[in-house]
């Protein structure tokens, strides 16, 4: 088993999905953000068997994944899908690790807390070994929607999401790459990690379709809201949409809330909340947009605007990064309120 000893103080860390889109953003705000490690062990599926990653000038190689490779570990990050999670994560605890999960798994587990840290930190400490990462929609939403709900009491949510192929994972940002070079060529674009065409496209489909017409990419928006919120009725209806932006997913969001709205009251709730950058000048052309939102810590919200003849209504748009507040940076935030 390969890790690499980084400094004499710190945790013993564990990155599992290191090579994935998601794994090397773990890495690099790992880095950035100068999280103590004592020791590095980088696991993935045996594809990735051979390869080495770099973290702060040193290269560190890549083990396969086994029950085996948590001993001596204190913390976790899990980010390689759901079923591996449900998988090992247990062989983690067994060896005294805490999990920070980033997929599904656990986020609906009553045992399990689901935290954004700048909303609900409170519930880290109830954790029994697992602590989950919410939705990359989710935790991008309620970042612009929280601040709002504590001046204006949140009722209903009524959401569109734009999301970059990122969240599809690195086979996801491969296929939209080699679609736009093969257009350009004037080849045929072929569809693999996909239903259909991305590059030049919008697929109004993200996960598989349940029952009541909605997807559970849509469901979890509405599930996961409710419990980090902790409004168990709160109503949502979300159309979740993948376009071919390459990093960083946008939300339309219609809110209503049980008080009147202010607009100048919004603007100062999004300017004191953490991990916000109001961006709200629309006749300067200031507004956010996923280009520059990508690799940026903060979410980014703009165009407010009152709800036509709806006083408890307010419209935004919101830009957050996929792979950062959306998955690895909330991961992390995580591992530094413990």
């Amino acid at each position: 088993m390969s890790s690499s000893q980084l400094s004499s103080s710190g945790k013993r860390v564990a990155v599992l999905g290191a090579t994935g889109a998601v794994g090397i953003e773990f890495l690099k705000v790992l880095e950035r953000r100068s999280f103590p490690i004592k020791e590095l062990r980088l696991l993935a599926s045996p594809r990735s068997a051979g390869t080495s990653l770099f973290f702060q000038g040193e290269k560190i190689p890549v083990d396969v994944l086994r029950r085996e490779s948590f001993r001596g570990i204190d913390l976790a990050f899990f980010s390689a899908g759901g079923e591996i999670s449900k998988q090992f994560a247990p062989a983690a605890l067994d060896a005294g690790a805490l999990v920070i999960d980033n997929s599904s798994a656990f986020r609906m587990d009553p045992t399990v807390p689901l935290v954004i840290p700048e909303i609900n930190a409170h519930q880290i400490n109830n954790h029994r070994g697992i602590i989950a990462n919410p939705n990359c929609s989710t935790a991008i939403a309620l970042m612009a929607l929280y601040p709002l709900h504590q001046q204006f009491q949140l009722r209903r949510v009524i959401a569109s999401t734009y999301q970059a192929v990122s969240g599809a994972g690195a086979m996801g940002m491969e296929e939209l790459e080699t679609q736009i070079l093969d257009s350009t060529e004037k080849r045929p674009l072929i569809s693999k990690h996909f239903k259909h065409q991305i590059a030049f496209n919008l697929i109004p489909q993200i996960d598989s379709f349940l029952e009541n017409g909605y997807t559970r990419e849509e469901m979890k928006l509405q599930n996961e809201s409710r419990r980090i919120l902790n409004l168990p009725d709160l109503q949502v209806s979300v159309t979740c949409v993948r376009v071919p932006v390459y990093r960083a997913h946008s939300l339309a969001i219609h809110a209503s809330f049980q008080q009147p709205v202010s607009l100048s009251k919004a603007q100062d709730a999004l300017l004191s909340a953490p991990g916000v950058d109001l961006l709200d000048n629309p006749s300067e052309s200031l507004y956010p947009m996923p280009l520059y939102a990508q690799e940026s810590d903060c979410c980014h919200v703009g165009r407010l605007r009152l709800e036509q003849g709806n006083p408890y209504g307010l419209a935004f748009w919101v830009c957050g990064d996929q792979l950062l507040k959306g998955a690895a940076l909330n991961a992390v935030q995580i591992a530094e309120c413990l």
